[in-house]
This record gives structure tokens, C-alpha cells and sequence, in this order.
């Protein structure tokens, strides 16, 4: 996970409302039963069959998964700590990401004309979230995704929201998206230029290179597009400002609950105009 650690966990009831919206239960299987990881892995494929998910896509998915230990040391110790907004601040928003966002939106100049035109979201806004998450997409993660929901899935401190996670997973893999090999990124299961969680993947990408895939790994075009279209669903007010204290303000945090990271989007969009 870059930037913003499990940014869309901290509202884990949401996901499992998606999840319930796709018509899975949020608890497809047991948490860790008495036969092992392999008894959920067969009881959770039962379920994602009943969801419509071929077999083909479950062989392929859960292929030689096992659990990954990593996952649930990170998980287990995650640091939450305060520090204040000028530190965090100084940490992210650093004179050369912004010259590179600069760059970034010149390069894409026609991409963003485009993506404004459609979704109504500033590309300042759009940059700087993708600079803050994985550096233009240089750091996405490289773990198995299915592999990760899987273990966070199959442990019971949070099993509903990551069956849903895990499901949302194997619809994207159905529908022709990614292939499980594809679907890599960081230790809790975002995937992506900008980081969205499987759920938010299947619901909220959009194929805006015209591949007829969402492919927010690999594709600029569909990541930030996708972006902008998260933003847009949350609200976001075409042509009005961003910055604390407004509505669009509260959509960034829609993005990230962490007011210093909304706060610092919106520092960052800034130096942008």
C-alpha cells in the first residue's frame, strides 16, 4: 500500500455494501475452518460459482494460492500514529513530484481535455492523487492480489470485508479485465496507477482507451479516466474549487478519510494552477 495505507478499509462497511449490491453475502465462506485454508478456498469457490463466476476463472485464480504470511504480519502491525500536516506534507508534496505533475499534465494534455470534458473532475486534482499514490504509477505493487485478499479473506479479524474484496476480484477476472497473473499490487489487495480496491475496481472503472478492458494498471487513459469517475459518483462539482471547507473537498475525502491527505491533495492541486 503507497501513500494512503488501506485508505478505503477505514470505511470497510462501504465495500461490504458493494459487495452486497454485486449479490454475494458478505461472509461466503467460514473464516479459518477446521480444514485449513484449503476448506475456505473450496467453500468460497462454491459461493463465487452460485455468483456466476466459471469455473475456469476460480481454477485459474485460486491455482496453487497458499496463504501469504507477509500479508498478515503488515496487516497486524500497521503504524497508526498522527503527525502533523506540515510533516506529512513535506513527506509528499516535494518540489519534484510537483515539477513532474507539471510534466505529467503537459504530456497528457489531450488525455486530460478529454477526461475533464467527460467527468467534469480537475486534472490538478487527478495528478496529484496519482503522484501521491504510486509516483505516475512507478510503485503499484508488485503481490498477488488474489493471493492477498485470499489470506486477509480466509483470516476472521476481518473476513467480510475481504470476501467481498476477494469476490469483487473474481468478477473483474470474469468479466475479462485482467487475468489473476495481471491482477498484482500492493499487500491488501489495491490495484492500480491511482490504488482502488477490487470492489471500487468493479464498480467504478472505465475502458477509456478503448481496448474494451479496465485495465488501471497498465492503461494511463482507463487509470486516471477511472479516477475521475470515482470522484464524479462521490459528487464532485464541475469547475468549483477543492479546497478545504468546500463540497469537492469532501469528495477527496471520500477518496481518503485521512483529513491530511485531503488537505494535502488539495495543497498539492494547488501549486499545479
Amino acid at each position: 500500500m503507497k501513500t494512503s495505507t488501506l485508505k478505503h478499509l477505514a470505511a470497510a462497511a462501504a465495500a461490504i455494501g458493494v459487495a452486497l449490491a454485486f449479490g454475494q453475502p458478505a461472509r461466503a465462506a467460514q473464516c479459518n475452518p477446521q480444514g485449513g485454508f484449503r476448506m475456505f478456498v473450496a467453500e468460497f469457490s462454491a459461493e463465487a460459482r452460485r455468483q456466476g463466476i466459471s469455473q475456469r476463472t476460480i481454477d485459474q485464480a485460486f491455482a496453487g494460492v497458499t496463504p501469504n504470511p507477509t500479508v498478515l504480519k503488515l496487516d497486524r502491525n500497521q503504524k497508526h500514529f498522527k503527525v502533523s500536516f506540515e510533516k506529512f506534507v513535506a513527506q509528499r508534496v516535494t518540489n519534484a513530484r510537483v515539477t513532474k505533475s507539471k510534466s505529467m499534465l503537459q504530456r497528457h494534455a489531450g488525455l486530460f481535455d478529454s477526461i475533464e470534458a467527460k467527468f467534469g473532475v480537475a486534472r490538478e486534482v487527478i495528478v496529484a492523487i496519482w503522484a501521491m499514490e504510486t509516483d505516475f504509477g512507478a510503485n503499484t505493487g508488485n503481490m498477488s492480489s488474489i493471493r492477498s485478499l485470499a489470506t486477509l479473506a480466509h483470516d476472521c479479524r476481518r473476513t467480510e470485508l475481504f470476501q467481498g474484496e476477494l469476490m469483487a476480484a473474481l468478477m473483474i477476472v470474469e468479466r475479462g479485465d485482467m487475468t489473476p497473473a495481471q491482477m498484482r499490487g500492493a499487500w491488501a489487495g489495491e490495484l492500480g496507477q491511482t490504488q482502488f480496491l477490487a470492489s471500487n475496481y468493479l464498480r467504478l472503472a472505465v475502458d477509456f482507451d478503448g481496448d474494451r478492458r479496465r485495465d488501471l494498471i497498465r492503461s494511463v487513459p482507463d487509470a486516471l479516466a477511472s479516477t475521475a469517475n470515482y470522484l464524479k459518483a462521490y459528487g464532485w462539482q464541475r469547475g468549483r474549487p477543492w479546497q478545504p471547507g468546500s463540497a469537492n473537498f469532501e469528495v477527496i475525502k471520500q477518496w481518503n478519510k485521512s483529513d491530511n491527505y485531503a488537505r494535502a491533495i488539495a495543497l498539492f492541486a494547488d501549486r499545479l494552477t
